[in-house]
């Protein structure tokens, strides 16, 4: 197998579009919006981390790793009040199902990297990803759209799971990973400020702090902040790349061939901003190939 690290990136970059529509499609809104959790944070919070059930804040902190424990405290456990995370469940999926069906995906479309993505999906290991775990005990969906954005959300956080793990490692703390990740130009500074809750005095305390360890100097990251940013992905990428040895390479080929024009029509649908937290690259998304050859 011709396999690199850099394919899990790749596969990412079409992964994560599909799965990210829970969070920026007008169907998902509305359909968390109607069971009574208030404003946005509160639906992303309880939908987000139903599958671990109606656990604590702190838990829900700890998972998602780059959120202050004030803003988890925000939604949760206060959500579970309007509604329990059964009903989130089940709003996410089908309003994630409604949305891809609005862009054009059908079901024919969706079964055969449904059944693909499925494959690797399921064949990771569950040790140290408590993320990826919640959601792959719960049962799985039976139409093909349900089961293509199930298995896309399985794959995002196994490996958002993994990167937790480096980053922990590294002792990067979850703030202090969002002032790298800004620093490389992965994402912008005033979004990432808006999107994780940093005022400015966070942002300078944070920033302060890897400047302290030499990562950071006035101009941006250092050498040493530039090497510990890339060893931070590629060792994300690394560790993301073992669910696909549950694939052939001609079904590697296959799913990048079924997957990336269903991520190009989520893409021009235009609800997921071309700018996120996660950093995605879309210039690669007019290649159908997995490049295994």
């Amino acid at each position: 197998m011709n396999r690199t690290p850099l394919l899990a990136r790749r596969l990412f970059d079409r992964i994560e579009p599909v799965h990210a529509v829970t969070y920026f499609a007008p169907e998902a809104r509305s359909a968390l919006d109607g069971l009574g959790y208030r404003g946005f944070w509160m639906g992303y919070f309880a939908a987000r981390s139903a599958p671990l059930g109606p656990a604590p804040a702190a838990v829900v902190t700890a998972a998602f790793y780059n959120f202050t424990p004030e803003r988890v405290a925000k939604a949760l456990p206060d959500a579970w009040e309007a509604a329990p995370p059964a009903d989130a469940l089940r709003a996410r999926e089908q309003s994630a199902v409604a949305a891809l069906r609005r862009y054009g995906v059908t079901d024919e479309d969706a079964a055969p990297a449904a059944e693909l993505a499925a494959k690797a999906a399921c064949s990771g290991d569950v040790g140290g990803r408590p993320m990826y775990a919640a959601n792959r005990a719960l049962d799985w969906p039976q139409q093909p759209l349900a089961q293509l954005w199930h298995a896309a959300t399985l794959l995002r956080e196994h490996r958002g799971d993994g990167h937790v793990a480096v980053l922990t490692a590294e002792g990067v703390s979850g703030r202090e990973c969002n002032v790298l990740h800004a620093a490389d130009g992965r994402v912008p500074e005033a979004m990432i400020k808006r999107s994780r809750d940093y005022d400015d005095a966070q942002w300078a305390h944070h920033r302060d702090a890897l400047r302290r360890r030499g990562l950071l100097d006035p101009d941006g990251l250092t050498q040493a902040g530039r090497r510990l940013k890339q060893h931070i992905e590629d060792t994300t990428d690394a560790l993301a790349l073992p669910v696909l040895d549950a694939l052939e390479d001609s079904d590697v080929e296959a799913l990048f061939r079924a997957l990336t024009p269903i991520t190009r029509k989520v893409v021009a649908g235009a609800d997921v901003p071309a700018g996120t937290p996660m950093g995605l690259n879309r210039d690669d998304l007019d290649d159908d190939s997995a490049h295994l050859g």
